[in-house]
């Protein structure tokens, strides 16, 4: 099983992406065509649940993207099905030590590295058709895990560093908020702080990651040194292609 997103981050790759909010297998279809490197379905702070992430991964097949997932919560149970359901890479939110980690990774392998539970016809494996999927699967999924409050930060090296952790996505709206900067993504603590995130990654060879949905702001995190950036979603698009419309025809 061949998986681009996780050979790209090993060999420093920069990789732009899109988050997709919207729960639509329509517009993952129009976005999973757009050309970009990844694209997210979030389950985390979007309206998604396990039947539509599927939809939208069956909208998404054929795709040059890599498809990633992120979870409500880093769960096994929640994990597992996701996996089951397809998705082969993953973004984890709100891990805040090492230990936090390493179930994240544990949770996305077979035994004896890890305690995914096994199905031997999930639609991961073509319904059974693919005889090797289960050797090949542990070998085959990328697993980033989201550092966003300062004791998480505490521990960056220590959490980027445990085995199966392809990466670590710094998540700038939590971190700001626990810094006591809530809804100041801009303060200049808190962009110090996601700049130091990225500078301390690099220090130890472990690709970073996180999110900006103004493309100045994608730029921006793109000059700290982050190698996986979310330049935009599908929700700031519609939004941003409105917001000019009507700024066009409507504010005369």
């Amino acid at each position: 099983m061949q998986n681009k997103l996780k050979t790209a981050l090993a060999t420093g790759q920069s990789q732009r992406g899109i988050w997709m909010s919207l729960t639509s297998p329509l517009v993952a279809e129009i976005v999973g065509d757009g050309g970009f490197d990844w694209v997210l379905v979030d389950c985390e702070h979007a309206p998604n649940d396990l039947p539509s992430v599927r939809e939208q991964l069956q909208a998404m097949r054929g795709s040059d993207s890599s498809i990633l997932a992120r979870p409500p919560w880093n769960d096994m149970v929640l994990i597992k099905q996701l996996m089951d359901a397809g998705v082969q890479n993953f973004i984890i939110p709100y891990v805040q030590n090492p230990q936090e980690a390493r179930d994240a990774v544990a949770y996305t392998r077979y035994p004896p590295e890890g305690v995914r539970g096994v199905a031997g016809s999930s639609r991961a494996s073509n319904f059974g058709r693919n005889k090797t999927y289960l050797k090949e699967a542990n070998e085959a999924v990328t697993v980033i895990v989201q550092v966003e409050t300062m004791e998480a930060m505490a521990e960056l090296e220590a959490i980027a560093q445990v085995p199966g952790v392809d990466g670590v996505f710094i998540g700038p709206a939590d971190l700001s908020a626990s810094m006591g900067h809530l809804g100041d993504i801009e303060h200049s603590e808190a962009q110090a702080a996601i700049r130091d995130a990225a500078e301390r990654l690099k220090a130890i060879g472990v690709p970073s990651a996180t999110l900006a949905f103004d493309p100045d702001v994608a730029e921006r995190y793109i000059g700290y040194g982050y190698q996986m950036i979310c330049v935009g979603s599908d929700q700031s698009c519609l939004m941003g292609g409105l917001a000019g419309l009507h700024k066009r025809f409507m504010s005369s």
